[in-house]
């Protein structure tokens, strides 16, 4: 069924806007009004409805554990546990160690056993932030996992059933770190099997005025502050600033400005945003744009055919079928 047409889980889709519902153990909110965000929110909710692997391609910032606990609040696994764990937080060992869990006398100052994320995520969601920035040996193991669904604790020789629904999320570009050899392209594809990228807030303008107003309603609840307003003064910088940092800088600069105003209206000098200038993402989506172009022409000249297609672009065919699923790309051979 339909997004908009039921109530799934702790989540409600009201007047254009996917929301969350009263629970105990409530996490972030979802907001959001563009078309672009309720596309998110659109695949999100299809895959939710099954087991299947995700992938969350996304800059920091844009909301990817919001739309991972959206999949685990909205699919069978709702009523288990959604445990999260940031890859590029910890060393190593400690990774490897927090994910799996460990034996007593597995490895220096290991003086008790522990489980790991995977036994504490059972019957629910595991969700990968920053799963880039896994070590090799931590992407080996993890392969297994999602290979066989099973996995071993640090220092144990019992093999232990994974019985948790996988979630990912990445800041970085991971076929481009594949064709660095610095992820595993085997891993990758374990992992990407249904993908959402999310988009930066400069690209949903729409999302901006509902995030505010909620993010001022919170700090009114949450922190005491004094009902602070936005006029229309405000309101035009918010819409006009660029966001590198995203939600989190948005919800940030709100902050800010509603300590600043005690309790008066919000200025577009308490927001405090620094003016606009050229950033390396607008080079990066302006090359995107030009790669895209020459595949689709590359591809037209072929009439099609992906090995002719991926020689003359200097590709493999593994790197050319990356691309075509980066852009949305389906082309069959010409008749």
């Amino acid at each position: 069924m339909p997004l908009h047409e039921s109530t799934v889980g702790p989540w409600a889709y009201e007047r254009g806007t996917v929301v969350e519902l009263p629970r105990s153990d409530r996490g972030p909110a979802i907001i959001g009004e563009s078309p672009e965000w309720r596309g998110v929110l659109g695949k999100a909710a299809r895959v939710a409805a099954t087991d299947t692997t995700v992938l969350l391609q996304a800059e920091s910032g844009t909301g990817k554990e919001v739309v991972a606990r959206f999949i685990h609040g909205a699919s069978p696994r709702r009523s288990g546990p959604f445990v999260a764990i940031n890859c590029a937080a910890l060393p190593e060992q400690l990774l490897e160690s927090d994910l799996f869990g460990h034996e007593r006398g597995a490895f220096t100052g290991a003086v008790e056993s522990r489980p790991g994320r995977i036994e504490l995520a059972a019957g629910g969601v595991l969700f990968l932030d920053e799963v880039g920035e896994m070590s090799a040996s931590a992407q080996a193991k993890f392969l297994r996992v999602l290979q066989e669904r099973e996995f071993q604790r640090l220092g144990a020789t019992r093999t232990q059933k994974a019985n948790v629904r996988i979630i990912t999320a990445s800041n970085r570009d991971l076929l481009a770190a594949v064709e660095r050899g610095e992820f595993r392209e085997d891993l990758y594809y374990r992992l990407q099997v249904f993908e959402i990228r999310i988009p930066p807030l400069r690209e949903r303008k729409g999302d901006v005025l509902p995030l505010a107003e909620a993010f001022l309603r919170e700090f009114e609840r949450g922190l005491g502050l004094a009902p602070a307003a936005l006029g229309e003064e405000p309101r035009e910088a918010l819409l006009a600033h660029d966001w590198p940092g995203n939600v989190r800088e948005l919800r940030n600069a709100l902050e800010r400005a509603a300590i600043l105003c005690e309790g008066g209206p919000i200025t577009a000098e308490h927001l405090s945003l620094r003016p606009r200038r050229p950033t390396a993402p607008t080079l990066t989506r302006d090359l995107g744009i030009l790669e895209r172009q020459t595949i689709e022409k590359v591809l037209r000249e072929t009439g099609g055919n992906k090995v002719r297609a991926a020689r003359r672009l200097g590709l493999t065919r593994t790197q050319l079928y990356g691309r075509l699923r980066k852009y949305d790309l389906y082309w069959a051979p010409a008749p």
